[in-house]
């Protein structure tokens, strides 16, 4: 009788764990993290001996270091479903590495997290198939057409240990082969190595959890904790009503009122607005600004952990007697409204302005005039946070109607690489003209009221780029970001009777204005504008200090 042979698998091969990892980790190192090359040897000359070397050696510690991490974690068992894992993933961090210039630092992270589904989808498209079919389908194909080699567990371990400390020895060498041109560079450029794919988002994911981890495990540092009205309390007629609107990637230099070439700001620019034209943000995207904004230390003495471990100005406010309260039309408010009274927008959404589980930022307007009805009930100070969805990409084209679609031809894509970058331009103007209209409703139901002192403060979260040295959307790292992500429109309005309750010199205010400002001056100014004493309040960042009367103006 004729015995069946074994069946051979077309397009199989035979290779050691060992080899295959090494394999995927010089993929990693020399396709997915060009990015991190470009950033390593800017400045050298390609026919320059010496770059060639520093290439090389760079090339070898990268890959022998990454692979020295996974190596205790693959065996013949989990190689493939580990590796599957790390190519998809690696794939993704790729698309958006190479195409929209992103660093998958911590705080990138988080922020991409935490980003809710709508925006996340907007972000996901087919665009990145041709990455995917790069970065992860071929890799994928010779992953699985793998056969592993077969071997006893005492030699496969005595293989692994050699394996292991072979790489140890390459890193090693490689490393002080080029030690002091690598230090250097690591030293003046330490985010670059956010650019090293999958060591980044592994680093990042590992550091978020840990942070995550530790903010849950104690409860939030109280501060202000001696918060009290101060005397102007006793004198208010009327009720008084503060509104923070926390505009999202608007940046300054396509806002009109600071004297961008195109009219992007129309209708706020026929009134009578105090806007301040040189506000640095505390960050470069949501995750870190909004806490920060809201945070008694801000950039000038950042630190992340205390931050987010802390209570926030609304707490403060509120604790004096403040009646704060949280609207959101966008990804919520970063914890900095934790135990207050938060709505979104989209759980009661006005007809006519919600679609896809998204709403334009007019449905903001109803909240408003809910706000002003229950203040108009009553006396006290109250205080409306109002958090619009902005200018926020890459699909600028979805964040206004086309009544707003004034300048043209306008990107029209949730993948900007579809579009020119006057294309691009055009459908990010259109965001602030329509985010100009939605500021100008506002204030005019504010300006409006007999019943209320009513005042209005607003400044965008952070930047954005918009192709400017092939970067596009926001979120780089603050020491190196560009300025059209860190330079931000900030401006206030205040009624005539919410000024004398403030004692608060208008024209003082506008010449102060033309100063530079920050972020960090929102804390203290806020305090100072409600008039609440505490010890942490800091005169020096309060931007009406200098312009309030004496009475008022004392700590």
């Amino acid at each position: 009788m004729f015995r069946d042979r074994p069946r051979r698998t077309p397009f199989t091969f035979n290779i050691s764990v060992e080899w295959l990892l090494l394999a995927c980790c010089a993929f990693w190192v020399l396709v997915v993290s060009q990015p991190f090359f470009k950033a390593a040897l800017a400045g050298r000359e390609s026919g320059d001996v010496s770059a060639w070397g520093f290439a090389l050696a760079l090339t070898l510690a990268l890959v022998s270091a990454q692979a020295l991490v996974l190596a205790p974690l693959c065996n013949r068992h989990t190689a493939k479903p580990l590796l599957t894992l790390l190519i998809v993933a690696t794939a993704i961090a790729g698309h958006f590495m190479h195409h929209l210039g992103v660093y998958l630092d911590p705080t990138m992270l988080r922020n991409t997290l935490r980003t809710d589904v709508h925006e996340a989808r907007e972000l996901f498209s087919w665009a990145m198939l041709p990455n995917a079919l790069l970065f992860a389908g071929a890799p994928l194909l010779l992953l699985w057409r793998a056969r592993l080699r077969r071997t006893p567990w005492p030699r496969a371990l005595a293989m692994r240990l050699a394996f292991m400390l072979a790489l140890a020895l390459v890193m090693v060498g490689a490393v002080l082969a080029i030690f002091q041109p690598l230090a250097s560079l690591m030293r003046n450029h330490k985010d670059m190595r956010y650019l090293i794919a999958p060591a980044n988002y592994l680093w990042s994911a590992g550091s978020v959890v840990a942070s995550e981890l530790r903010g849950v495990a104690a409860p939030r540092k109280l501060i202000g904790e001696d918060a009290k009205p101060g005397p102007s309390w006793q004198g208010l007629s009327k009720p008084r009503l503060l509104v923070i609107v926390v505009g999202e990637t608007a940046r300054a230099a396509n806002w009109g009122l600071n004297g961008y070439t195109r009219a992007t700001t129309p209708q706020l620019a026929a009134l009578p607005l105090i806007s301040f034209t040189d506000v640095t943000s505390c960050g470069t995207n949501t995750e870190t600004s909004l806490p920060c904004l809201f945070a008694p230390m801000g950039r000038r003495d950042y630190d992340e952990h205390t931050i987010r471990t802390s209570q926030s100005l609304l707490h403060v406010l509120a604790r004096a007697g403040v009646a704060v309260s949280w609207l959101d039309n966008q990804s919520g408010c970063k914890a900095v409204c934790e135990g207050l009274p938060m709505q979104i927008v989209i759980h009661q959404p006005p007809p006519g302005l919600c679609e896809g589980g998204r709403c334009l930022d007019e449905a903001l307007v109803a909240g408003l005039e809910r706000t002003l009805a229950q203040a108009q009930q009553g006396q006290g100070t109250h205080l409306l946070v109002l958090h619009p969805v902005g200018s926020h990409g890459p699909s600028y084209f979805r964040r206004y109607p086309p009544a707003f679609a004034r300048f043209q031809p306008s990107c029209m894509h949730d993948d900007l690489r579809k579009c020119s970058r006057e294309e691009i331009v055009n459908a990010y103007d259109n965001t602030l003209l329509y985010t100009d209209h939605v500021l100008a409703l506002l204030l005019t139901k504010l300006r409006g009221q007999t019943a209320v002192d009513t005042g209005f403060v607003y400044v965008s979260d952070h930047g954005e780029s918009l192709g400017e040295n092939n970067l596009y959307l926001h979120g780089l790292p603050f020491a190196i970001a560009p300025d059209v992500q860190k330079k931000v429109p900030m401006f206030m309005w205040f009624s005539d009777g919410f000024a004398a309750g403030s004692a608060l010199d208008l024209t003082c205010l506008q010449q102060r204005a033309s100063k530079p400002a920050a972020h960090d001056h929102l804390f203290h100014t806020v305090l100072g504008l409600l008039d609440v004493r505490t010890s942490v309040f800091e005169s020096a960042w309060d931007l009406g200090h200098a312009c309030r009367g004496a009475a008022l103006a004392k700590p």
